[in-house]
């Protein structure tokens, strides 16, 4: 069974066409009248809900059904600080993972830096479905008023299951408590940028690079657009990967070392707690320096089916340098 697109088919839609709400992804079809979705504050939580909805969907294509986009705004400005996502039934009977296409979340106000000229791309969730829970007392802001959006699939080749759900819950700093503001910089061995999609080469698509029998070792160069202090690194994979890494080439550093937790035939389980980065102190990241994206899959001999692969991760940085030790907010 082919695993869903997951993060990077949300940037195939992230074009000033989506913002609008008027990008229609030929592979990705919306179930128009079939689902709704609501959102909901509580406290300090932001939910929103998906569904439910009937799988297999009815399309005869290989990727997922998407819902409708849903723009929505909040009353007052929020600090996010955290954020999971759950799929279930509407009887509330927990599904695999693997039901969940994506589940991805987009700041139409407000651009990207790493991804000139589109929408923020600030939260998201593919087959990991690894709970966030950025360092204390950091977050991103989002603005009363700014249209925000998400954009939701669901595998319409899962087995057949009546009332699917699923729910993204944003994690919201008190009023009362002090924050400091993060940017949101999106990186991957895969490209990244909808803008660049047509620098992309023949063995990658909107599921990923195309992964050869045995072990495949991928790397990309990457040049960050700003300086920043990474306090929090959210990864993305696929089944058979092995590891996606971020490494400094210029001063011969690895900052990041990620390692799933896979089943025996490298069927992707999860990101385990401590296999994602969080740190209040960070590691710096410069405009200067060179750097490369790193991923090793390892695809079995015996498997026909071909398998692509992603090796991402969304950065959550402050600007500028990262404090001295002496002024390091604690973990």
């Amino acid at each position: 069974m082919r695993w869903f697109v997951a993060m990077l088919c949300l940037f195939s839609t992230a074009t000033s066409a989506l913002a609008s709400g008027g990008h229609d992804h030929h592979a990705v079809p919306t179930l128009k009248n079939q689902t709704t979705t609501t959102v909901s504050i509580q406290d300090n939580t932001v939910t929103l809900t998906f569904g439910p909805i009937d799988l297999p969907s009815g399309h005869d294509g290989e990727l997922a059904a998407s819902m409708p986009k849903h723009i929505f705004q909040l009353p007052k400005d929020m600090y996010l600080v955290g954020y999971k996502s759950a799929v279930f039934t509407k009887e509330g009977k927990e599904l695999p993972r693997n039901y969940l296409h994506h589940i991805l979340m987009l700041n139409n106000d407000k651009p990207s830096v790493s991804c000139p000229g589109e929408p923020l791309f600030f939260g998201g969730a593919g087959l990991e479905m690894t709970e966030a829970r950025f360092p204390e007392g950091y977050g991103v802001k989002l603005g009363k008023g700014e249209h925000l959006m998400s954009v939701v699939a669901f595998y319409h080749k899962a087995p057949p299951t009546k009332n699917v759900m699923a729910t993204f819950t944003m994690y919201m700093a008190p009023e009362s408590k002090p924050v400091k503001e993060m940017d949101v910089y999106q990186v991957g061995v895969n490209i990244v940028c909808y803008s660049k999609f047509g620098q992309r080469g023949a063995d990658q698509t909107d599921e990923g690079i195309e992964i050869k029998p045995g072990v495949q070792v991928h790397t990309a160069p990457l040049k960050f657009l700003m300086d920043g202090c990474v306090k929090f690194a959210y990864p993305h994979g696929h089944d058979e990967l092995l590891m996606i890494a971020l490494e400094n080439k210029t001063k011969k550093q690895t900052l990041l070392r990620t390692v799933p937790d896979v089943d025996l035939d490298g069927t992707f389980r999860q990101f385990q707690p401590h296999q994602v980065y969080k740190d209040a102190h960070g590691f710096p990241v410069t405009t200067t320096d060179d750097y490369e994206m790193v991923m090793v899959h390892h695809h079995p001999l015996h498997k026909e089916v071909v398998q692509h692969g992603m090796g991402n991760y969304l950065l959550y940085m402050t600007p500028g340098a990262c404090p001295s030790p002496k002024t390091a907010m604690a973990p």
